[in-house]
């Protein structure tokens, strides 16, 4: 089965694909691990992505395009796959279909904004170390203070307010219209992600007929 999760930033799409991926015994293909593969291999495409990266741009969809296709050329695939985090856009999906590239299934794990700024919000990383706290549902014993090393808990740039309101107005602004996409070809299967991780990987199995 070829799958794409679709997720926004702090929704736990990346725990999903990990747990569906070896559930069902087909790789998770994130788009970021690929080009940093295809940039560390040397490969032609890799070769033409890194002057981009090099140049903090973004790397443009008929590159990206290619190093999907060469990694869903490889053996491992053949026997279905899940992409995490592409398509990101309508043209790169259409892109997808013209290279020939199936898909079965759209799962979009769906959770409210206001839950995704209180997760992301209340995140902290300890740092000396990295260990990871959140301050509502797994704070240190002492506030502001890694249980591991005593080093000092800080929040992420990235998990800072007005850097997530900007993630999720970027997300919603490219992602909205794909989701359209996918529904009027009849393959978006909406997924209740504001709970427990176990109940939201059941219910992604069970719309992919997988026994839970």
């Amino acid at each position: 089965m070829n799958i794409v999760l679709f997720g926004a930033p702090g929704s736990g799409k990346g725990t999903q694909a990990e747990r569906i991926s070896s559930t069902m015994g087909i790789p998770a293909i994130s788009t970021g691990n690929i080009l940093r593969e295809a940039i560390l291999n040397g490969t032609e495409v890799g070769f033409m992505a890194k002057e981009y990266v090099d140049a903090g741009a973004l790397v443009p969809d008929e590159i990206m395009l290619a190093i999907i296709r060469d990694r869903l050329n490889q053996p491992d695939c053949q026997k279905g796959f899940l992409l995490d985090g592409f398509p990101r856009t309508v043209p790169q999906a259409e892109g997808l279909a013209a290279l020939g590239i199936s898909i079965d299934i759209v799962l979009s794990l769906e959770v409210p904004d206001a839950d995704i700024e209180r997760r992301m919000g209340g995140r902290r990383v300890c740092r000396q170390c990295g260990a990871s706290y959140h301050v509502e549902h797994k704070p240190p014993v002492r506030d502001g203070v890694c249980d591991a090393c005593g080093g000092i808990l800080v929040q992420r740039a990235d998990d800072a307010p007005e850097t997530v309101l900007a993630r999720l107005s970027t997300y919603h602004k490219n992602t909205e219209p794909l989701k359209g996409y996918y529904e009027r070809l009849g393959l978006l299967r909406p997924v209740a992600a504001h709970d427990d991780i176990g109940k939201i990987t059941e219910r992604c199995l069970s719309l992919l007929g997988v026994p839970v």
